[in-house]
């Protein structure tokens, strides 16, 4: 494999690193690749540390790291396979030359990745659209100007052409600041605020606890970004403990509603990354309403309800609201 085939990236170990072990070092490193990503990588001989001018290959993830030595990891480059249509159906809204807006059910994944390179959103798209979907996104996501998490359920705006996607995209980017763009969300959480509304302000970055999760920082870092939320409440039941929660964005961090209400102990109901005690809390209500909970099986509760914008080639303004799925509204009809 030559130098163009792969990516060379290379460690220094300093004091606070020496004796753990190499897979845990790198790790902490690379933020992009996971603990079994690498240690597959170390296992196939692609790690090598600098000893006595000569590299050496180190075939173990166990391998304690040494103060002063370099660590040489060769990546090679994903090659992923171009997403194929896949006949699904759709819960279409509205569909015209230039646009689609669909409600996208809970458990489906937006665009392939590792871990899911079918059955996505995309493919069901390129099945329904064909060649006609903007390309701007890149081959792996056409059409696509935002996004949903997987298990959060709700309306999205699709770009079927190339000038589409490049209008939608500003207004996504200006987060309604230009008074376009209009986008709201519902979500269950744990807990009874105090105040009717409130506003989240601060910044968001990767864990460097768990890096499949994101956090709140108060101060600005180099790898953290500023993050705003506003919440209102609609509902709430304080025997049973949870509240409607209404959150509109003034950005679009990963994951940023469920962190920042996560942040202000208002954790989303059903949430398996940023909540804690899902059973626990349930175990305390009576069979009752426990039996309300069943349908939510283990998602956030969390649902994008409202979506408005500009028409990218009319200038109308368009809006939608779509209620929550059967899962969340069988706890809303509880408040």
């Amino acid at each position: 494999m030559n130098n163009s085939e792969k990516k060379i990236i290379t460690y220094k170990v300093s004091k606070e690193d020496v004796g753990i072990r190499l897979d845990q070092f790198l790790v902490k490193k690379i933020e992009d690749l996971s603990r079994t990503r690498l240690k597959n990588l170390i296992l196939s001989n692609a790690l090598f540390v600098g000893k006595n001018k000569k590299l050496i290959s180190i075939d173990d993830p166990a391998y304690k790291v040494k103060i002063g030595e370099a660590y040489y990891l060769h990546i090679p480059e994903a090659i992923d396979p171009k997403p194929l249509g896949q006949n699904m159906p759709l819960n279409i809204v509205h569909e015209d030359d230039d646009i689609i807006v669909l409600n996208k059910p809970v458990g489906l994944v937006v665009h392939p990745a590792p871990g899911n390179y079918d059955r996505t959103l995309v493919n069901a798209l390129i099945s329904h659209c064909g060649d006609s979907l903007s390309g701007i996104g890149g081959e792996k996501r056409p059409g696509i100007v935002h996004r949903l998490d997987k298990d959060t359920s709700g309306l999205m705006v699709i770009a079927k052409n190339d000038k589409s996607h490049e209008n939608l995209s500003k207004q996504f980017a200006s987060h309604g600041k230009d008074g376009k763009l209009q986008r709201a969300y519902k979500a269950l959480v744990w807990g009874v605020p105090n105040n009717k509304l409130g506003e989240i302000k601060n910044f968001i970055g990767r864990s460097h606890r768990n890096r499949k999760k994101m956090t709140v920082f108060l101060n600005k870092k180099p790898n953290n970004k500023n993050a705003v939320t506003y919440w209102k409440k609609i509902k709430s039941n304080k025997e049973l403990g949870f509240s409607l929660i209404e959150c509109k964005l003034e950005t679009g961090r990963t994951h940023q509603i469920r962190v920042h209400l996560n942040h202000i102990n208002l954790p989303v109901i059903g949430d398996p990354l940023y909540g804690s005690g899902y059973k626990s809390k349930i175990n305390k209500l009576n069979e009752d309403v426990q039996s309300h909970f069943k349908p939510l099986q283990n998602r956030q509760a969390l649902h994008a309800y409202l979506l408005g914008f500009e028409h990218p080639r009319t200038g109308k303004i368009l809006k939608y609201k779509e209620e929550p799925p059967y899962d969340m509204q069988n706890l809303i009809d509880l408040l």
